[in-house]
C-alpha cells in the first residue's frame, strides 16, 4: 500500500511539471489542476500566468518538511516580507 502511494505521488509530481511549456500559451489543464489541488488558488493563479513553482511550494508536499517551511513562511510574514521583496531575492520568474 505504501509503495502504491509513493508511486502515485511521483506520478502526480511528474505530470505537474510536464505541461509547464504550455502554460504561457494556454492556462489551466492538467498542470493547473494538479497545482490547484496541491498548492492552493494563489499558486495556481501564478502558475497559469507562467510563473514557476518555488522550492518552498514543492516542499509543501513532503511530510515534516512542510511544517518547517510553514514556520519559515510565518516568520518572514511576521517580518513584513512582500512579493516585491521575494521577486528581488529569487527572481521575477517565481514571483
Amino acid at each position: 500500500m505504501k509503495r502504491l502511494i509513493v508511486v502515485t505521488m511521483i506520478a502526480v509530481l511528474a505530470l505537474g511539471v510536464w505541461p509547464a511549456a504550455e502554460v504561457s500559451a494556454r492556462p489551466g489543464g492538467v498542470g493547473g489542476l494538479l497545482v490547484g489541488c496541491c498548492f492552493g488558488i494563489r499558486t495556481t493563479g501564478q502558475w497559469n500566468e507562467g510563473k514557476d513553482l518555488h522550492f518552498r511550494d514543492w516542499g509543501r508536499i513532503i511530510p515534516f518538511v512542510n511544517i518547517v517551511l510553514a514556520v519559515w513562511d510565518g516568520i518572514e510574514g511576521y517580518e513584513g516580507i512582500t512579493t516585491a521583496d521575494l521577486a528581488a531575492r529569487y527572481g521575477s520568474n517565481f514571483y
